[in-house]
């Protein structure tokens, strides 16, 4: 029941990109292409070329001044994630809040994520992700992870320590954080200091070394075309292709191709670990320090020249598939009356879900361990809160192993509403319907199954679950 397994960890003080100082030299003479560039936002996602379609997306319509979407973004805050790396393994210095001074929509199309410094000389900033977790390309196609962004607008002296950053971090690396980077990581673009590049990255494998290079990843650099990344917004884009043998990586900006992974490159089992899991999730942030701004600029960033309040504008990010048998689907539609049977495989969003065929017909979730969860958006309970709930459920979890099978409402970090406790019910296909108390709730609401455990092996499996009044 047990996935392959993960990558030796990195170094707890390292997990994301560094980049070699050659290469970020050697980009400093890279030469520009002419291209019409836009500086305002667009007022919807475009439409998806001949042969594409749109698997998800978001356009920061909303209003001046509010977050964005909690139904397509977690929000990530402080220093760390719970039990992962100091200053989000990087050596960055700011810290992350939900405050909408760092975080919101600007109300002309554009989220912001901007930095500030206060007057004893501390940095908060914004680092978002995608709730979604199983952008993978369809079987035998093509997926498309793109974004438009204006980089922070500030360049020279004054923009040391500025890191924007638009990329990707395999789904399994949610509740782990110690499984970099084996479960792969695709930065679609990054920037540092100001300068008038755009970086595209790979980072898989093991650490130090390995396939990848780590902890430089196989990456490559160019300046944006026509307009600088800081003065203009540019459209940044990776496609993972699979509809060819080797599989390949590429990344773009404006449409002009200037890196190229293939599947030989990174070689077996490595591209297996980075490829064979749920998917990926989304993130943008803009971090201040850290190993790569300062690497590159040859000092400790920020300094005292460094400018607060220069944010990263945002026009849209969406994430597109093509051809392929079948392809990442996107999330059901309509109202999930709460006392019917409820699908477990009928997710809308995961973490460290997988799906296999289940014995009583159809399908189940699997390996779900601790720190796992599934999204069902828009269960209905009606005006009569339920008394409890049932989940059916089987565990082949060894010896000494169990956890709780926990209902939350509207977050995934919200206190649970409900739960109950499972071990070894005689295999991962001997089910059995267990109930649970489950807190009064009505209206509509979304409902996640998290999955809570002491250890980290596989401890459930779960193939359908209801409320009762």
């Amino acid at each position: 029941m047990n996935p392959a397994p993960a990558a030796p960890a990195a170094p707890s003080t390292v997990r994301r990109p560094r980049r070699r100082l050659a290469l970020a030299v050697a980009a400093l003479a890279t030469t520009t292409a002419v291209a019409t560039v836009s500086l305002t936002a667009h007022a919807a996602v475009p439409p998806p070329a001949s042969g594409w379609s749109l698997v998800w997306s978001d356009d920061f319509a909303g209003a001046a001044g509010t977050l964005p979407s909690s139904a397509n973004w977690i929000i990530d805050t402080g220093t760390s994630y719970p039990g992962g790396p100091a200053n989000w393994g990087t050596g960055e210095i700011q810290t992350y809040t939900a405050n909408t001074a760092n975080l919101s929509q600007d109300g002309g199309g554009n989220l912001r994520i901007t930095p500030l410094r206060d007057a004893a000389g501390r940095w908060t900033s914004a680092r978002i992700e995608t709730v979604r977790a199983d952008f993978k390309p369809p079987a035998g196609g093509v997926l498309a992870i793109e974004g438009r962004i204006q980089m922070p607008n500030v360049t020279g002296a004054e923009a040391a320590g500025y890191w924007p950053a638009f990329w990707s971090l395999g789904s399994p690396y949610r509740g782990n954080y110690q499984n970099w980077p084996g479960i792969g990581e695709i930065d679609v673009m990054e920037n540092v200091n100001g300068l008038n590049q755009v970086w595209g990255t790979l980072h898989c494998g093991v650490a130090p070394g390995g396939p990848c290079n780590e902890f430089n990843g196989l990456g490559n650099t160019r300046a944006c075309p026509g307009s600088t990344c800081q003065s203009a917004f540019h459209t940044y884009r990776t496609e993972w292709d699979a509809s060819v043998s080797p599989q390949q990586l590429r990344w773009y900006v404006d449409g002009q191709l200037f890196h190229t992974v293939s599947q030989t490159q990174v070689g077996e089992p490595y591209w297996s670990q980075m490829t064979g899991h749920g998917g990926y999730f989304l993130l943008l942030n803009v971090a201040m320090g850290g190993s790569f701004p300062n690497g590159v600029a040859g000092y400790t960033t920020p300094t005292a020249s460094t400018v607060s309040g220069r944010p990263m504008l945002v026009d849209y990010v969406a994430v597109y598939a093509r051809g392929g048998g079948s392809t990442t689907p996107p999330p059901p539609s309509g109202t999930v009356d709460a006392y019917s049977t409820i699908q477990a495989e009928a997710f809308n969003a995961q973490n460290g879900v997988q799906t296999e065929a289940c014995a009583e017909g159809g399908q189940n979730i699997g390996w779900l361990a601790n720190g796992d969860w599934a999204r069902y958006d828009n269960v209905d309970f009606g005006g009569t809160p339920p008394k409890d709930f049932v989940a059916r459920v089987a565990s082949g979890a060894p010896s000494g192993v169990s956890g709780l099978v926990q209902v939350r409402v509207d977050s995934p970090t919200a206190a649970p509403s409900g739960s109950f406790a499972i071990a070894n019910t005689g295999g991962w296909q001997s089910w059995r319907s267990v109930p649970g108390n489950v807190a009064a709730v009505t209206g509509r609401h979304t409902v996640y199954l998290t999955f809570s455990s002491g250890q980290a092996a596989d401890f459930v499996n779960v193939n359908w679950f209801t409320f009762r009044h």
